[in-house]
């Protein structure tokens, strides 16, 4: 049976951490047998919105390289490219840019959303308002049946399907293939920061990387923000958006033994020290075969290269 085709990706604008692990990097690792899995480092889509230092993206390339290895990407099964070395990508943007207006673009609620964030305002890259027709041209170039992305991301494969629909009645045939969205699992949504802000983000960094030494993981939970209510060990405490429980009901396996810490933490008697320090227990017996692969790998470069540099 022919397997179906899944396309996916990350932007190489440094390393990758704990939140894209949980979001993403462990589900492709699941699902490399399942799919014919293309992977793609998005230098072309980094460069929106850093076109002025080029040199954080071509230095982040083997970076995220180096984490797909190492959380167990397997290039015998999953084809890993660099976006910009597929020029026919290109090509197709250019023909769907002539189908896209401008006002298309501009009601995306996902790209308003990060214009918002990053606060563009009148000098707005033209790249980055047009880079969801460029995903589009990614995702159909491959004709990629199935795109995993969080329902943020959902606007973008909408429009992603408006193109596919524009350019089959166009040329009136069934060229373009429609893709699927696969969600995450269910209550699987962003990991916060460190410091409880809504998002994990390098630029705000509040991250845990994949990469992170033993020593920075534990000062890094230690630091973490909770309940800011829970001022003595026998206060009462909340559970909810504190972000320690957050990671453990993301990493711990033992949901039983959890859901009696989360009792004890709202009953009060359970000092927040304590709940950071079996976090950091689970984090580092989670990570340390990760970054043990990076180490391999990172002494193996020669590798990495030959990977990035397959035909796909």
């Amino acid at each position: 049976m022919k397997k179906e085709i899944l396309l996916t990706g990350d932007r190489p604008t440094g390393k990758l951490h704990i939140g894209h692990y949980i979001g993403s990097l462990k589900n492709r690792v699941e699902l490399q047998d399942q799919y014919n899995s293309f992977i793609m480092i998005a230098d072309q889509q980094a460069l929106t919105d850093n076109a002025r230092n080029p040199e954080k993206i071509r230095n982040n390339l083997n970076e995220v390289a180096l984490d797909y290895l190492s959380v167990g990407i397997d290039p015998s099964k999953v084809n890993i490219f660099v976006q910009s070395q597929i020029p026919e990508l290109h090509e197709l943007t250019m023909h769907y840019l002539n189908i896209v207006t401008l006002s298309r673009l501009k009601r995306n609620p996902t790209v308003k959303n990060e214009i918002k964030e990053k606060n563009f305002n009148e000098s707005l890259p033209i790249g980055f308002l047009i880079y969801p027709v460029s995903q589009a041209a990614d995702i159909t170039a491959f004709k990629a049946t199935v795109v995993p992305v969080g329902e943020d991301q959902i606007p973008m494969i909408e429009q992603t399907k408006e193109i596919v629909r524009s350019f089959n009645s166009i040329y009136k045939r069934d060229v373009l293939i429609e893709p699927n969205v696969l969600l995450p699992e269910k209550g699987l949504g962003r990991l916060p920061g460190i410091d409880g802000k809504a998002k994990m983000s390098k630029s705000l960094d509040n991250a845990i990387y994949l990469s992170d030494s033993p020593d920075i993981i534990k000062k890094k939970v230690m630091s973490m923000y909770t309940d800011p209510n829970h001022i003595r060990v026998e206060d009462p405490g909340n559970v909810e958006n504190n972000t320690v429980f957050t990671y453990l009901d993301a990493f711990c396996s033992d949901k039983l033994q959890l859901e009696e810490m989360k009792e004890h933490y709202r009953k009060g008697g359970l000092g927040d020290v304590k709940v950071k320090k079996y976090l950091n227990d689970i984090l580092q017996a989670e990570l340390e075969p990760i970054r043990n692969k990076r180490n391999y790998y990172e002494k193996h470069l020669d590798f990495v290269f030959e990977v990035l540099k397959k035909e796909v």
